[in-house]
C-alpha cells in the first residue's frame, strides 16, 4: 500500500498570463484550480497510473472542503484531520510566451503538536511491513523542524519504506531517519550538503555520501537535463525528454509517484527508469498540477534512454 502525507496542503490556482510583467497590469487568459500539496499531487499521479493510495493530511475551512470534494472522485482514500483556519491557496503564474512559471505560496495554517501526533498515530496503526510512505512537501507553520525525522523513524520501525521529498529543514532533518529514497533537485542537494555542487560528478559524489548514511536510493533531478539515479551498486543518468512544456509545477511529484508505484509493483530497474522519467515529462505537458493521462505516460516511456556512469 502507498501512503502519502501532506502536512501543508493547498488549493493550487494556476493562471496563464502571456508576457507576464511585474509592476504593471496583467491580463489573465485562463484559470484552473487543483487540489495540491506535494503528497496530494503524488496520489493523483498514483491514481492515473492505475494504483491506489491513502492520503493523510490536515485540512481547514472552505478551502479544505474544496480540496476534499475535488479528491473524492479519484482512486484514493482520504484521511484528513480538521484544523481551524483556511487551508492555504497557492498561486501559480504561467507565462506561455516567456515559458516561465512563478509560484506565490501562502505559508498555511498553524498546526498544533497534538494534531500532528494524532495523524502520525493513525498512520502507524494502518502501516504494514513493506508499505510505502511518501513524506512530501513543506512543513506547516509551528511544526518542529525535525517532524519528518520523527515520522520517518516511526514508519521505518514499522517496516515501511519511506520516500522523502522536501527541502530546507524538512530534508536536512528527514534524511537523519535513513529514508529508503530521497529525490532532491540539484539546488536542494547543494543545500543539504552545505556546499556548491556545480557538476554531474559533484552531484553524484554528494549522493554517494548520503548512501553511506543509510539512505538506500538518491534520485537527483537536474530539470530538463534529466535525472541521476544513484544506487548502491551503480549510477545511472537518464536524459530529460524533449516535450512541449506548459507548466513545470508538479513534475517532481509525478516522478515520486512513479517511483512509489514501481517499488510497490516490483518493477525492474529499466521499467522504473522509463516510468519515472515518462511521468515527469508528461507532467510538464499539463497545465496546473493535474495528473497526465496514462496513455501519454506510456507513449513517452518508449522514448526514454539511459546510460550507466
Amino acid at each position: 500500500m502507498i501512503y502519502t502525507v501532506t502536512l501543508n496542503p493547498a488549493l493550487d490556482k494556476t493562471v496563464e498570463i502571456p508576457s507576464f510583467t511585474t509592476d504593471g497590469v496583467n491580463r489573465i487568459t485562463s484559470i484552473r484550480t487543483d487540489p495540491g500539496g506535494k503528497g496530494i499531487n503524488v496520489s493523483k499521479v498514483v491514481a492515473a497510473l492505475g494504483s491506489t493510495s491513502r492520503v493523510l493530511g490536515i485540512l481547514g475551512g472552505s478551502t479544505g472542503q474544496m480540496i476534499s470534494e475535488a479528491l473524492s472522485g479519484l482512486n484514493m482514500t482520504c484521511d484528513f484531520l480538521p484544523v481551524e483556519g483556511n487551508t492555504r491557496i497557492n498561486l501559480k503564474v504561467v507565462d506561455p510566451i516567456a515559458h516561465t512559471s512563478t509560484e506565490i505560496n501562502e505559508p498555511g495554517v498553524p498546526v498544533d503538536p497534538d494534531t500532528l501526533q494524532s495523524l502520525l498515530d493513525h498512520l502507524l496503526k494502518l502501516l504494514r511491513h513493506d508499505d510505502i510512505v511518501v513524506l512530501a512537501g513543506s512543513l506547516p507553520v509551528n511544526a518542529p523542524a525535525d517532524t519528518y525525522r520523527v515520522w520517518g523513524d516511526a514508519c521505518r520501525e514499522k517496516g515501511a519504506k519511506v520516500i522523502l521529498d522536501s527541502d530546507g529543514a524538512g530534508m536536512v532533518e528527514g534524511v537523519k531517519a535513513k529514508p529508503f529514497l530521497i529525490k532532491p533537485n540539484s539546488e536542494e542537494l547543494s543545500h543539504l550538503m552545505g556546499r556548491a555542487l556545480d557538476s554531474q560528478q559533484e552531484l553524484t559524489a554528494a549522493a554517494r555520501e548520503l548512501l553511506q548514511t543509510g539512505v538506500q536510493k538518491v534520485i537527483v533531478s537536474m530539470g530538463s537535463r534529466g535525472m541521476l539515479h544513484v544506487l548502491p551498486e551503480q549510477t545511472i543518468f537518464v536524459p530529460g525528454l524533449r516535450v512541449p512544456v506548459k507548466d513545470t509545477v508538479g513534475a517532481g511529484d509525478a516522478v515520486i509517484a512513479a517511483l512509489a508505484v514501481a517499488e510497490e509493483r516490483g518493477l525492474t530497474l529499466e521499467e522504473t527508469l522509463r516510468l519515472s522519467t515518462a511521468a515527469g515529462a508528461a507532467s510538464v505537458m499539463c497545465t496546473g498540477t493535474q495528473a497526465a493521462s496514462l496513455e501519454t505516460i506510456q507513449q513517452l516511456m518508449e522514448q526514454v534512454t539511459y546510460r550507466e556512469l
